[in-house]
């Protein structure tokens, strides 16, 4: 969603829209009345902090969009954003590398709001080697890398159903934070080839998605998991998260765990 030189109500028309709230619904969760609202929206009345605030959290917003519309209210923002290597994130950054090199001998990534990669364990970088140079070159963006047909895709035996997955991931992740660049990701990544059905199912045994890899001789069957940080009141924490894979049958264990061997 374009906010440069928005007015605020402007903005938060756009937001209450995209969120599929009529005046009435918004001004019932924040608890303010509707000609009030109309009000801010029209211009015709400037918010407070508070008031920017309180309908950023009723819209429920990124950290990231909170502060874009105290921007646009002529407010500085709340929200810091902190650089992942900067000494206030150092307790941050301790538990995201206990978490990354615990889950060794397993693949584990560091990815920002974008999937882009920040960091990874030696696990997560292996699963990646072979796959053409460039989807290599930082950032890595690791939905690009696994679905890029010279990524991991020709290697995925479940290739439709996982696709079907991260496509699935990713469009959720648009409605929430409508973020254009992400809009861009989601069609790139339709673009590549092959089907794209809208309900692929796994075997009756299947209780979650795997990922399915074709590995030398062996195949790998993963299951997926997501870690964020709560409480989070920095944009660059709300943003990171840790997606793990984890062996999915005691053979997937065994070949990763003899290789760290």
């Amino acid at each position: 969603m374009t906010t440069a030189q928005v007015p605020v109500g402007t903005l938060l028309r756009q937001w209450r829209e995209h969120r599929r709230l009529s005046q009435s619904d918004l001004a019932l969760q924040a608890d303010i009345s509707t000609r009030h609202l109309s009000f801010v929206e029209t211009g015709r009345a400037l918010p407070s902090r508070d008031m920017v605030m309180l309908l950023g959290e009723s819209l429920d917003l990124p950290l990231r969009d909170r502060n874009r519309l105290l921007l646009a209210a002529g407010f500085a923002p709340l929200y810091s954003q902190s650089g992942v290597d900067s000494p206030r994130m150092a307790a941050v950054d301790e538990a995201i590398r206990r978490s990354l090199h615990g889950h060794d001998p397993y693949p584990a990534a560091l990815v920002d709001g974008g999937w882009r990669m920040v960091d990874a364990n030696a696990a997560l970088r292996g699963l990646l080697s072979g796959i053409a140079p460039r989807l290599l070159h930082p950032p890595v963006n690791i939905l690009r890398a696994c679905l890029h047909p010279d990524g991991l895709a020709p290697r995925i035996v479940n290739l439709a159903q996982w696709r079907e997955h991260v496509l699935c991931r990713l469009r959720r992740k648009i409605a929430f934070t409508a973020d254009d660049s992400l809009g861009e990701l989601y069609d790139e990544l339709c673009s590549y080839p092959g089907d794209l059905p809208r309900a692929v199912h796994g075997s009756t045994e299947d209780v979650m998605v795997p990922l399915r890899l074709r590995d030398g001789e062996h195949e790998l069957s993963f299951l997926g998991t997501v870690t964020t940080f709560g409480g989070a009141v920095d944009v660059t924490v709300a943003e990171l998260s840790i997606e793990a894979l984890h062996p999915a049958d005691e053979r997937t264990a065994e070949v990763l765990r003899s290789r760290a061997r």
